[in-house]
């Protein structure tokens, strides 16, 4: 027995309910043409994910229904094609089901399957993830029934993401008879995720004794990025097929043996393992390619400053969008060095992206003028440079919306923990491209796309006197990041394990912490909560960034 499987691991746009129609017709009908009798799509594929609150919407849910009754009508001519759509399903008869916590009453996340115009089966997600990014508790209702439907002759489970991470929907869809899972999902990335799927994935078709099949959206959404990289396990856990990271593919597959000895391999080569360094520059040019794309802005523009913040979202930002839609701008101080400008002039040039330089002596000699009168008999401080950092982004956002371009911003995930960031200075832009990377990452992700050109814009964009010298705002003379913060190594390492990893002060003391340096950075990372709530959307690249994962109140007098 063979039977041909596609999987559509496409990237769609929330709300695009046309768009996202016509992509799984048009995969539908290409797996069909090359012998497909079944199509899996991702999880929410026909509304994006995730919507929010648009769920909540009456007019949202009855424009998914008439979206996925157009597919099946489009799909009606195509004899034996199974396909599986991922979509809102709203069953008021539910509504006795209603929970104090659930906004929706008879709403859940669920999937249909389509055969030849009609729905043949209906399957609702019964395990809701409500933790990270994830908030599915506050839009659906979790399901109770399995879902097991047939095509030629071999019967396929369905679960919906989260449901194949627990033991009890396989198994349920096992005792209603599948030999197989098609699980469709929309699991955002992170560093490490891949292999974490794999593992779990791996654990459930031991304890299930049946193959499964992981199908997985792509694309950026807002702060989330969806890797791709569906893959197909034997009933033993091993890898048996893998599409690409990062891109949209039609996977094709076939289902070879008789159960319980059921198999599926690719039709084509299987995507390899990648390190880190690979599928995080991926996320990182993926996020703001579609942040920029799916919103509709013309281009990006940027500060170069000369410092390695800069230049690392500067090549992320050629490699997303092509230099012809990124303009670098230079915005020299009395304080800038000389080796600044150089590399910043010789970076721009480099990577072929149009570049300006903005002096900012005349705004900042104004500026103190105008306040000369209230800062009489007061020294220069922190105010004074702050004043550099705004003038730079009054700049920015002037031409931000002079010519459409959006801000990308420059902070990393250090500098929005300590606070070390100036609000309406150089926060200030539309979306924050490294805002969770710690300064260490952000320095291997410079070695390593200077060792790599995996978008062909470029090798070694980066001067290496960027990577090397040490960092600095360059607000006042012979100013470094370390005047002010511990050194990275430390900071960096106490944050992951502070903010990321929920540990507590104490605990990373008795880790070998210096408890002074502890204390400090803990301090600051609590102070400055207010900041970071006016900070723009950034790419979230690890199991806890500063965006849905963290949700600290402002004002707080507890001290663990």
């Amino acid at each position: 027995m063979t039977l041909k499987i596609g999987v559509a691991q496409l990237n769609f746009v929330v709300g695009d309910l046309v768009g996202n129609a016509d992509k799984i017709i048009h995969a539908a009908n290409t797996a069909y043409d090359q012998g497909a009798r079944l199509l899996l799509t991702p999880e929410l594929a026909i509304c994006g994910y995730a919507a929010e609150d648009l769920f909540l919407r009456p007019s949202f849910i009855a424009a998914c229904n008439d979206a996925v009754k157009r597919v099946a009508d489009e799909l009606a001519g195509l004899k034996g094609l199974n396909v599986v759509v991922g979509h809102p399903q709203h069953d008021p008869r539910a509504q006795a089901l209603r929970s104090r916590s659930v906004a929706v009453p008879g709403l859940f996340n669920g999937a249909s399957v389509l055969r030849e115009g009609l729905v043949v089966a209906h399957y609702a997600k019964r395990e809701l993830p409500n933790y990270q990014v994830f908030d599915e508790r506050r839009y659906f209702q979790p399901g109770h029934e399995c879902c097991v439907f047939e095509v030629a002759g071999v019967k396929v489970g369905l679960l919906i993401c989260e449901d194949a991470w627990f033991d009890e929907p396989a198994r349920l869809a096992k005792a209603a008879g599948a030999q197989w899972l098609a699980v469709i999902n929309a699991s955002p990335f992170h560093v490490g995720k891949g292999g974490e799927r794999h593992q779990r994935m791996a654990e459930r078709v031991r304890s299930a004794g049946l193959p499964l099949l992981y199908v997985h959206l792509v694309g950026g959404q807002d702060e989330v990025v969806f890797d791709g990289a569906s893959f197909a396990l034997n009933a033993s856990g091993q890898v048996t097929a893998r599409a690409s990271s990062f891109k949209e593919e039609l996977l094709l597959l076939e289902l070879q043996g008789t159960a319980p000895a059921l198999q599926m391999v690719a039709n084509g080569p299987m995507a390899q393992d990648r390190p880190d360094e690979a599928e995080l520059w991926d996320a990182l040019v993926l996020g703001v390619r579609d942040y920029v794309g799916k919103n509709g802005f013309p281009g990006v523009l940027l500060g170069l400053s000369g410092g390695i913040d800069s230049a690392l979202v500067l090549a992320i930002a050629v490699d997303a969008l092509g230099p012809d839609r990124v303009r670098a701008v230079m915005m020299p101080s009395p304080y800038t060095a000389d080796i600044s400008w150089i590399d910043a002039r010789a970076m721009a040039q480099g990577m072929g992206v149009r570049y300006d330089e903005i002096a900012i002596a005349p705004a900042v000699e104004a500026f103190k003028a105008s306040l000369s009168a209230e800062f009489a008999g007061l020294k220069q401080d922190a105010t004074e440079e702050n004043i550099q950092a705004r003038i730079r982004g009054t700049l920015l956002m002037a031409l931000s919306n002079k010519f459409g371009s959006i801000v990308l911003t420059t902070g990393n995930k250090s500098e929005m923990a300590t606070g070390y960031c100036t609000l309406y200075g150089d926060m200030a832009g539309g979306f924050a491209v490294i805002k969770d990377l710690v300064k260490t990452t952000v320095f291997k992700l410079a070695h390593w796309r200077n060792a790599h050109d995996p978008y062909g814009t470029g090798a070694s964009p980066i001067p290496e006197r960027i990577i090397t010298r040490p960092p600095s705002a360059e607000l006042r003379p012979d100013q470094t990041d370390q005047d002010s913060l511990p050194p990275y190594e430390i900071l960096d390492a106490i944050l992951q394990r502070y903010m990321e990893n929920d540990q507590s002060t104490q605990q990373i003391i008795d880790a070998g912490f210096d408890a002074a340096v502890v204390q400090r950075v803990t301090h600051l990372i609590k102070i400055n909560e207010y900041k970071r709530r006016q900070s723009p959307v950034g790419i979230r690249v690890t199991h806890r960034s500063f965006g849905k994962d963290w949700r600290y109140p402002i004002t707080s007098k507890f001290k663990a």
